[in-house]
């Protein structure tokens, strides 16, 4: 598979961008997540035109309505940083980006509870959105976004690769020829992933999938896509993995001796208490998988959503 390309705030990779010359390099982001990523690299700030270093800035004004302003001598740079965000944003459209990594607190990339300053004093309220990441947000609604501080958070971190692989592989289904057949296929793997965050969703792109020869093709895609990338956004929780390993788990009735399955049964549980991390039924099923040759079973991206070298099923 070819590296999935992401768009990154550009202090995340270590290079002195910001305010003060510094940078804020994010070893996961840059050493451990880079091994897969090709990244498309931005300081809005600094390719905004502003020199480096700069004086800080701040969100200023109201919860609804703030601007970005120098901190000490309250220049507004609101402007200048919208009308380069609408040519970097048009330029990042023809990226096919799988996802994108912001500079948290930031008040040009900060996604959330970014601090905003009333004009004439007084406390700040962690409320506002860079002004960036505001108008990136609104241009790809679809696209993982997170901040370099979220991902600190192991079900943040995993939820995040996890739905970053799977917009690769919609874009890898987007280069070819989109057939019913291969949007068939494209469903099928995805089947007990889908299950694991919405069983709901997954149930409502069933339908749509069963009725695909109905729509024209790019309606279709476009309401599709926009069902994955809302299931996925719903985290995993134990139970509903737990509801997908027993599902698994059935594959294996006629194969398994009655040891073996109280032994799987029983890791399922200890995952659901909190007790051992995902990888270790996610592991044993695979085992079976490989030795009774469970053709079907072996497609899913479930039982292999992301490299397991970024270790991100290891948690409990």
């Amino acid at each position: 598979m070819e590296k999935l390309k992401l768009g990154i705030s550009s202090c995340l990779l270590g290079n002195e961008v910001r305010y003060d010359g510094g940078h804020k390099y994010d070893n996961w982001v840059a050493k451990t997540l880079g091994d897969y990523a090709e990244y498309v690299v931005l300081c809005p700030e600094h390719e905004c035109g502003l020199s480096i270093p700069r004086e800080a800035m701040n969100l200023k004004g109201k919860k609804d309505e703030y601007r970005m302003l120098t901190a000490k001598t309250m220049i507004d740079h609101t402007q200048k940083m919208l009308i380069w965000s609408e040519t970097a944003i048009a330029k990042l459209k023809e990226e096919q980006l799988c996802g994108y990594i912001l500079k948290s607190k930031s008040p040009s990339c900060g996604m959330e509870r970014v601090k905003i300053y009333p004009l004439h004093g007084g406390a700040a309220g962690k409320t506002g959105v860079g002004i960036f990441a505001r108008e990136l947000l609104s241009a790809f609604p679809l696209l993982p976004i997170e901040e370099e501080g979220r991902l600190h958070d192991p079900g943040i971190r995993e939820n995040f690769i996890e739905r970053v692989f799977i917009m690769q592989r919609w874009h890898d289904l987007l280069s070819r020829k989109v057939t019913a057949a291969e949007i068939i296929r494209f469903h099928s793997i995805h089947k007990y992933l889908l299950m694991a965050h919405s069983p709901q969703h997954y149930r409502e792109m069933g339908k749509l999938v069963a009725e695909v020869k109905q729509h024209a093709m790019p309606d279709f895609l476009d309401e599709y896509l926009k069902l994955l990338m809302t299931a996925t956004a719903r985290h995993a929780t134990p139970s509903k993995q737990q509801n997908v390993l027993l599902h698994l788990l059935g594959y294996f009735k006629t194969d398994l001796d009655s040891f073996e399955k109280q032994e799987l049964i029983q890791l399922i549980a200890q995952y659901k208490d909190g007790l051992i991390p995902l990888i270790v039924p996610i592991t044993m099923i695979n085992h079976y998988v490989r030795k009774y040759d469970k053709e079907y079973l072996a497609t899913q991206v479930y039982l292999h959503p992301h490299p397991m070298e970024l270790k991100l099923r290891n948690h409990v």
